[in-house]
């Protein structure tokens, strides 16, 4: 290589080999690219630039191989076969080096030239397993990079072997069929001016591809439409007379198996430790150990993100009050008008402060909490965990990890119904996503369990986990009803990789969790209470005879409210708190006090005197912590289904489902508690 030269590079591999980590070593940039809920799909571009050589790196989302079966894995399959790069990095796992090597071989075979990098050496050497990388690269004829990404300047060793040339590399032994097969596509091609390699490649994928992909293909290796079409008559008579594609597949997928094992054996030698990580699965997947482990992690979270926010909740809360009062000091100062006053720092500041100051204290716990299970590799397990349940219902064991995101923000959690193939699975995943409580719902959860179940502490976390596990269990009864209905269909196959239990790295933890996640979610939840602060000061200062707007409309709906064992305060505090969900029990401190905006409380004993005497007793309670859990989800979450089903009516689903479980359910309790007063 020389000075002012450019290497473009892509970083492939299976997920959870590190290969972000060394993307993000190499570039020096903080990108996170993979196919958990949460992290970005696309694929992530920097570069480095080292003695005046220019490095483009592309990182892109983990794949098991180059037979896409979904968007991440599409986006991978297309950049090997299409993207316009000098060499390719096959990222692997030293600890589960065969597996990874299915991925390395289809790519060696349609690059004919590559790198492999073994990853998580030091990882692999804790559980007693070492790699000969030297042998594998004789046998390869490819330089093969031994690291631990993690370490700094590890990532550096991949520089120096960029520029080193591959030897011939071998060719997978397919069965003598196969064989046949290709040596008659290579007659048709080879004489056209097609190379060897790309006409072997091309009469595979048209044993394993769909049409679109194939012709995109014959597009790029310049193949002729007569050309073309007389491949797809082998491949179609050569399918026809060996079983059928299904057949055919697993014949292709034996060979490349072959492949992998052979590139390997000898290469991999196992010590003591190999087994750490199956003693802990023992329980943390265990049949009878899994789902109570589960409940009490969740139980733990709870109590540490109610008992944490506490403090800083109110800090921010006297923060916001002390800006509202200089603002609006400030604008009378200035001679503005009152009303224009009052609805600012009343409406605006106070709506939003409201906002920040609930929200921003649970997701700066939550989340990091979240990312620091993820991290460790407990998220993929709880996926496994509820698989059956998920594919008892007809939907894929992929929910859980989505559901599990509604948690932080049912928004995200729909974005992230992305990495779930099938299109039905993925849509029962959207439709059933806010069943799940978000940061949101969490304030008034946590209120009104506190107020009337006479338990805090860790007992009011373990109530408020009861109720989680009522959601999940809601959302498998909803999955299953609309599976066997609207939604019919078998579920589809789920391949879930186990990836071992990892030493977290808290600074990037932290950065994810608190940068891409924390920070996003509360920018758009004040965003769009900022507006709503308006409305709800204009209603509530609006009116005719004494009587405001909004006590108006808490009357009209009054009668709903009674036979849902609630008042039209409260349902009028959920619909106007459709933009957001923390500002509902503001709302209906407002209406109570029958104020011109909303009001503060000092303290949970004196919010549950407020409410008790304007008729809230336990049932009540339990009525509004029924559809705080179940009713419409806020309108970023809406947008974001419409956005990602391209339905409008897909949306309306989303918001009318939840709605009419709670309202039933809120009904139910009503009538039993009249039934036996």
């Amino acid at each position: 290589m020389t000075d002012n030269e450019k290497t473009v590079t892509v970083l492939a591999g299976n997920p959870n080999v590190g290969k972000s980590t060394v993307f993000n070593s190499l570039t020096g940039m903080k990108q996170h690219t993979g196919n958990w809920t949460g992290k970005t799909v696309s694929c992530a571009a920097g570069q480095r630039i080292t003695d005046g050589h220019t490095y483009v790196f592309t990182d892109l989302p983990g794949c098991y191989s180059l037979n896409a079966r979904s968007s991440e894995e599409e986006a991978a399959r297309d950049c090997i076969y299409f993207g316009e790069y000098d060499r390719a990095v096959v990222v692997c796992d030293a600890s589960c080096l065969e597996r990874n090597f299915f991925l390395a071989a289809q790519i060696l075979e349609v690059c004919g030239d590559a790198v492999i990098c073994i990853n998580l050496v030091d990882e692999a050497g804790k559980r007693g397993i070492s790699v000969d990388g030297q042998l594998i690269s004789e046998r390869l004829g490819v330089p093969v990079v031994m690291m631990s990404a993690r370490r700094r300047g590890e990532a550096a060793k991949l520089l120096p072997a960029l520029g080193k040339p591959s030897d011939s590399v071998p060719e997978i032994r397919y069965p003598e069929p196969i064989k046949e097969y290709i040596t008659a596509v290579h007659t048709l091609l080879i004489g056209t001016g097609t190379a060897r390699r790309q006409a072997t490649v091309f009469a595979l994928r048209l044993l394993d591809s769909g049409s679109d992909f194939t012709d995109r293909l014959a597009e790029k290796y310049r193949i002729s439409d007569e050309n073309r079409s007389g491949c797809k008559t082998l491949a179609k008579r050569f399918i026809d007379s060996h079983g059928g594609s299904d057949t055919v597949n697993d014949m292709i997928s034996g060979a490349v198996s072959a492949f992998a094992s052979d590139a390997v054996s000898g290469a991999v030698r196992t010590g003591n430790g190999a087994g750490k990580g199956s003693r802990a699965d023992r329980i943390l997947t265990g049949k009878l150990t899994a789902f109570p482990v589960m409940f009490i992690l969740l139980m733990g979270i709870l109590w540490l993100t109610v008992t944490g926010a506490n403090y800083p909740s109110e800090l921010l809360s006297h923060l916001f009050s002390r800006l509202e009062g200089g603002v609006s000091s400030l604008l009378t100062s200035a001679g503005a008008p009152e009303v224009l006053t009052s609805l600012f720092c009343e409406g605006v500041i106070r709506v939003v402060g409201w906002v920040v100051s609930v929200m921003l204290p649970p997701m700066a716990i939550f989340f990091p909490l979240f990312t620091l299970l993820e991290d460790v590799g407990y998220l993929p397990r709880i996926a496994y965990n509820l698989d059956r349940g998920f594919a008892g219902c007809s939907a894929c064991g992929k929910q859980a990890l989505t559901m599990c995101m509604g948690f932080g923000c049912n928004a995200v959690g729909v974005t992230g119904c992305r990495i779930i193939d099938s299109k039905r699975e993925r849509l029962l995943a959207v439709l059933t996503n806010s069943f799940m409580p978000c940061n949101g719902r969490f304030p008034i959860l946590i209120a009104v369990i506190s107020m009337f179940s006479a338990c805090v502490g860790l007992w009011g976390s373990a109530i408020l986990a009861l109720v989680i596990v009522l959601a999940v269990m809601i959302t498998l009864g909803v999955s299953k009803l609309l599976s066997e209905t609207v939604l019919r269909g078998v579920p589809s196959s789920f391949t879930l990789e186990l990836p071992p239990y990892r030493t977290p790295q808290f600074g990037k933890v932290l950065i994810r969790s608190v940068l891409d996640r924390t920070l996003f979610v509360l920018g758009r939840a004040a965003a769009v209470a900022a507006p709503t602060g308006l409305v709800i000061w204009l209603l509530a200062n609006t009116g005719s005879g004494g009587i405001s707007t909004l006590s108006r409309l808490s009357g009209f709906l009054d009668p709903v409210g009674r036979i849902m064992g609630l008042d039209g305060v409260i349902i009028l505090a959920f619909i106007l708190g459709l933009p957001a969900n923390e500002i509902v029990i503001p709302i209906i401190m407002m209406c109570y006090v029958s104020g011109g905006s909303l009001v503060g409380c000092a303290s949970l004993p004196e919010l549950k005197n407020l409410l008790v005497s304007n008729g809230w007793n336990t049932v009540t309670a339990i009525n509004t912590v029924i559809f705080t859990v179940f009713h419409w989800p806020c309108s970023t979450t809406l947008l974001t289904v419409k956005k990602e089903t391209g339905k409008a009516r897909c949306a309306i689903a989303a918001a009318l489902i939840p709605t009419v479980i709670g309202t039933v359910l809120c009904i139910a309790v009503n009538l039993v508690s009249h039934i036996f007063a």
